[in-house]
């Protein structure tokens, strides 16, 4: 979603800005901006489009100034244009950057009105900036302005204040979206992100819900949501500038897809052991917790909800216990029937995925045995709250279509099907096998990854589409529902993904020569009614694409086009099948000329309702 970053050193921080805002654009935006304080005035420059635009408007207009903030937004409130584009300023006095949504924006701007403020934007940020105002108007500090302000306020919001009559001073608030401050030497910052300032620090401080920082050059007070004074630790983060480069991919993807093979082993190490799943890595109350673990229930938003999907079917026939999963978004507004012994379980990689963050705080009022998440930043809000922590080590993600972020959940919820499997039935040869199934995951990864050139060329069916329909069965229907996912996100092809078994449900009707029908088709016991609902669609003059398994006996014919994956019938399979289709996404976008890394109107981390 937005980005936010806010600077204060002894020199001049425009380029520290410009450079945040570059590091931020993966995570989505439409229109980005920059206000510094130059010998008593706010500067600002905005423009709509992307951090180029502005960068090139800053040649000609350059800022200079030793304490700035700058904004990549994404549009809540207001269409994407220059007017809505932050940071948005008020009386010429107070400026601000805002991630979040204000919902009694309406009420507040009404008043606001009335006390004869100006709006010259539609966003729900501009009454945050007034209400600063109002408060500095009765000879409030900033500090108190602004604390005063967030009591008005409902909703979410990560907040950078700037005042021109109080130029030593940088505000940060912070209550549902993230919000870090980077420590320096003779200089500190603010970002929504730790990769904005990586080039800058490697010492973060990340504020909690409800907490207001005042940072000047060389010192940091935080008040917490009582107004009581505390102490957040810093933390040095394990990344380095470098992490988040193209490494000579021409695209943060296709580097990413690449990188799986080794995401995968890091998420694996320190954690097998003598052919068992070490449980004692995912926190001391581990054994507790898990051996009161009858039923698991998943909560998850997008991609990682694909996972919980394929989770499921583990979950069911591998540890032999009930697994219920839920969208986030849905799940928080409906009533719920708890079974006794159930696990509450979050998918998340940024651990800042509102809806997610917002059920797991539900969650937790109500009787679950606990609570675990599976997520790849340390430092994130949902890593923060929950009872037990099962982290990937995906390392940075930066292309908005989740790649080895997948792939890495799914390692991690096989090793808690495991984990959990053993108090239910799991023997141990079964176990070892699932180990080592596990173990050798990298390789088989590297194998699927050299269909690369074959995958290419299948892409050139794709040019002239506009439809594509996914099937898959059993676990491989989740599968199915990725592929989909990555090709419409990045390509732009509406594409839809069934159970196989559905086709004659309706589905079958999209089917003629101009829509490819593309199948995941693993050599397991649903083989032989997967042909069969394939050759339904051959019936009626589709084109089929498959992924198939070698010793599948699928062969190449006029109407169908065979890539076959080595992937053999055991439980790693779907994430095995599931590499083919990133590839397949990309180079379909590629033909397409569509911007990969930040396609149209999504953002890579959802951190608002």
């Amino acid at each position: 979603m937005c980005g936010i970053v806010g600077a204060i050193a002894n020199r001049d921080v425009s380029s520290v800005l410009l450079e945040g805002l570059r590091r931020l654009e993966y995570r989505g935006y439409d229109s980005a901006g920059m206000a510094v304080l130059t010998n008593g005035s706010i500067d600002r420059v905005r423009r709509a489009g992307k951090v180029s635009e502005l960068s090139a408007a800053l040649d000609e207009s350059a800022l200079v100034g030793e304490i700035g903030i700058a904004h990549t937004r994404w549009a809540t409130h207001g269409a994407p244009a220059e007017n809505n584009a932050h940071p948005h300023i008020c009386n010429d006095r107070v400026a601000i950057v805002h991630n979040g949504i204000i919902e009694n924006f309406e009420e507040l701007k009404a008043l606001q009105i009335e006390r004869g403020f100006s709006f010259t934007s539609d966003t729900d940020t501009e009454v945050i900036a007034h209400q600063i105002v109002f408060y500095l108007d009765q000879g409030k500090y900033l500090y108190e302005s602004v604390s005063q302000t967030i009591k008005d306020l409902k909703g979410a919001y990560a907040l950078g204040v700037i005042d021109k009559n109080d130029p030593q001073i940088l505000i940060a608030a912070r209550n549902g979206s993230p919000l870090v401050i980077g420590v320096g030497d003779k200089a500190n910052y603010i970002a929504s992100d730790v990769q904005a300032l990586l080039k800058e620090t490697q010492e973060f401080i990340f504020l909690e819900n409800g907490d207001i920082a005042e940072i000047s050059l060389d010192t940091i007070k935080i008040l917490d949501h009582k107004g009581v004074s505390v102490k957040r630790k810093s933390k040095l983060s394990k990344l380095s500038a470098d992490a988040v480069e193209k490494g000579g991919y021409p695209h943060y993807m296709l580097k990413e897809i690449y990188e799986q093979p080794q995401a995968i082993a890091d998420t694996l190490e320190g954690r097998l052991i003598n052919g068992r799943v070490a449980e004692q890595i995912i926190g001391p109350q581990a054994k507790d917790i898990l051996d009161k673990t009858k039923i698991i229930q998943i909560i998850a938003c997008g991609t990682s909800y694909h996972a919980g999907l394929i989770a499921k079917f583990w979950f069911e026939e591998l540890a032999g216990i009930p697994c219920f999963i839920d969208v986030a978004s849905e799940f928080r507004y409906r009533k719920h029937v708890i079974q006794p012994g159930t696990l509450f379980v979050t998918i998340s990689k940024s651990g800042e995925t509102a809806d997610t963050l917002a059920a797991l705080q539900q969650a937790k009022q109500e009787f679950y045995v606990g609570s675990l998440v599976i997520c790849n930043v340390p430092e994130s809000s949902l890593v923060r709250e929950s009872d037990l922590v099962l982290m990937t080590h995906a390392g940075p993600e930066i292309g908005v279509a989740s790649t080895k972020a997948f792939t890495t959940q799914l390692t991690a919820l096989l090793m808690l099907v495991i984990m959990v499997g053993r108090r239910h039935g799991l023997q141990d040869e079964v176990e070892k096998r699932l180990v080592e199934q596990l173990t050798n995951l990298p390789a088989r990864i590297n194998k699927v990854l050299q269909l690369d050139g074959t995958i290419k060329k299948l892409a050139k069916h794709y040019g002239d589409k506009h439809h594509a329909l996914f099937l898959g069965r059993g676990s491989h229907h989740p599968v199915a529902m990725e592929g989909a996912l990555k090709l419409k996100e990045i390509s732009y092809i509406h594409a839809e993904a069934y159970p196989a078994g559905e086709l004659k449900h309706g589905p079958i009707a999209l089917v003629d020569d101009r829509v490819p029908v593309i199948a995941v088709a693993p050599n397991d016991e649903l083989l032989e009614k997967l042909k069969s609902n394939l050759e339904e669609v051959r019936a009626r003059g589709g084109v089929l694409h498959v992924f198939a398994d070698a010793s599948s006996g699928f062969v190449s014919e006029p109407d169908t086009i065979v890539i076959e994956v080595d992937a053999p019938d055991n439980a790693v399979a779907p994430i095995i099948f599931t590499i083919p289709l990133q590839l397949l996404a990309y180079h379909v976008a590629i033909l397409k000329g569509t911007d990969i890394d930040q396609p149209r109107n999504l953002a890579k981390s959802v951190t608002v309702e």
